[in-house]
């Protein structure tokens, strides 16, 4: 996982971001909304200062889902947080997943790439690129 931009630049290690958890949320329509909870981790010995965040999530290579926060806060120095970003997924990235599922070798787990945008800072803020396996929750 990388979390790249500014921080590095400046001669700081890059944050960390994981998926801590996933949740299903209420949808509308035919659309699936999930609750995505992220380990932002700061191996600096200063504070980062974040004002919302930006992600764009892709399963088995596709584009999956899209979200954002206003979430504010810090991630302290040498600390981590949680940050809660719900995303929408579009009912036809459903049903394309459904299709990869039965023809799916990932037993249970399917490859995922979260790239997204901590909010504030300086410049914009930093952009980061996650890649794990997800498993995906019963709908509710």
């Amino acid at each position: 996982m990388s979390f790249g931009g500014c921080a590095g630049f400046m001669g700081q290690e890059p944050l960390r971001v994981n998926v801590a958890g996933v949740a299903p949320l209420e949808g509308e329509g035919l659309e699936m909304r999930l609750n995505l909870k992220l380990r932002v981790q700061n191996p600096n010995d200063s504070p980062v200062e974040y004002d919302g965040m930006s992600l764009e999530l892709e399963l088995n290579g596709e584009p999956f889902a899209s979200g954002v926060s206003d979430q504010r806060g810090v991630v302290p120095r040498f600390g981590e947080t949680l940050i809660e970003v719900p995303v929408t997924v579009p009912a036809f990235a459903v049903v394309r997943q459904a299709f990869a599922f039965g023809n799916s070798e990932h037993a249970g787990g399917f490859p995922y790439t979260l790239r997204g945008r901590l909010g504030g800072g300086m410049i914009g803020g930093t952009r980061f690129v996650h890649e794990g396996t997800l498993s995906l929750p019963a709908a509710p």
